[in-house]
């Protein structure tokens, strides 16, 4: 396939370029499909040397980088200066961070890149430079509106067959209930399913749908989201011939043999859909942005400041999101 995978560079700091450098000087064994970088080749260059690895790093642009990629690292250099300092943040970097991701994801809204693979940015370090997003997720969907209008970002977390959606994401728990609403779940369960079957190949998709109180409020006695909001949005998805069961105890929903009976499971909040999931693959879940106009996939990890520059974080979460990115995007 002669359309590569995009790669944000992410935070200069962490571990992001440690893994994106460490799966490239094993490519061959582990069959990567062909991917540039977004970020700054001489930085590049200088964390490999730190990381004792022996490897080309080669400016290329977008649409040249599967011609560069047995030879060398392809990188699209978004300019600008970083010094290899693992675990220290430098403000002046967060210019640099933005802009590859703003340039990776232009290159795969204009098809020179398939899809887009993103390292973990750290937020308190790109507020200064005008970051005023809740998190990554939000970002690119701003930077993929059409129209002036950004469409829905839909955070899934996945592992083989387990999915699980959280409907809030990084809100306090207390706000939780204020946030929740008949739209959102009916929008989100929209994209939940649209998705399922364009980019994961579900022909019908059967999506779970978890209460927001214990045992699911017991029919209002503990709680009345569930009487009052979840059950008719489930309703209206189900006349519109959406799979979807709901609300269910979440305490018992994610036990693995009742999970597996479904293609994804939407929770409340975030911990209610994270736990579970990180509970069962730690370290090769998949962070999957549903809803935008392209395919995005991150390794479900932060920044790691402690083991940036060590050679010892596990790049299983990051391999499985190019692995997953290119199954996503690959020709039938």
């Amino acid at each position: 396939m002669d359309k590569v995978l995009a790669i944000s560079m992410g935070e200069p700091a962490g571990v992001g370029p440690d893994l994106i450098l460490a799966l490239y000087a094993q490519r061959a064994g582990l069959e990567l499909p062909n991917f540039c970088v977004f970020g700054n080749a001489d930085f590049l260059r200088a964390r490999a040397a730190r990381l004792g690895l022996t490897l080309d790093i080669v400016r290329v642009g977008a649409g040249e980088a599967a011609d560069a990629f047995g030879t060398g690292l392809p990188v699209v250099d978004v300019g600008g200066s970083v010094a290899d300092q693992p675990g220290q943040i430098a403000p002046e970097t967060a210019r640099l961070v933005i802009g590859a991701i703003e340039m990776a994801v232009t290159a795969t809204l204009g098809g020179s890149c398939r899809a887009l693979v993103t390292a973990p940015i750290h937020k308190g370090a790109l507020y200064h430079a005008g970051f005023r997003h809740p998190g990554h997720t939000e970002f690119l969907a701003e930077l993929c509106a059409q129209g002036g209008k950004p469409p829905l970002p839909v955070m899934m977390l996945a592992h083989g067959g387990l999915r699980a959606v959280p409907l809030t994401i990084h809100v306090p728990l207390r706000d939780v209930p204020g946030l929740l609403s008949h739209e959102l779940i009916v929008q989100t369960l929209r994209i939940v399913a649209q998705d399922l079957k364009q980019r994961f190949g579900i022909a019908q998709p059967q999506i779970a749908v978890a209460g927001l109180n214990p045992h699911a409020g017991e029919g209002g006695a503990i709680g009345r989201e569930e009487v009052d909001m979840i059950a008719p949005a489930v309703a209206q998805l189900r006349a519109e011939g959406i799979g979807v069961e709901g609300p269910l105890p979440a305490d018992t929903l994610f036990y693995p043999t009742h999970w597996a009976r479904y293609d994804a499971v939407v929770a409340m909040y975030h911990d209610q859909a994270l736990i579970p999931i990180k509970t069962v693959a730690f370290d090769e879940a998949v962070n999957v942005t549903l809803g935008l106009p392209i395919v995005r996939t991150s390794p479900d990890h932060g920044t790691a400041f402690d083991l940036a520059g060590t050679g010892r974080a596990s790049a299983a979460s990051f391999l499985a999101a190019i692995r997953m990115a290119d199954a996503m995007t690959a020709q039938p």
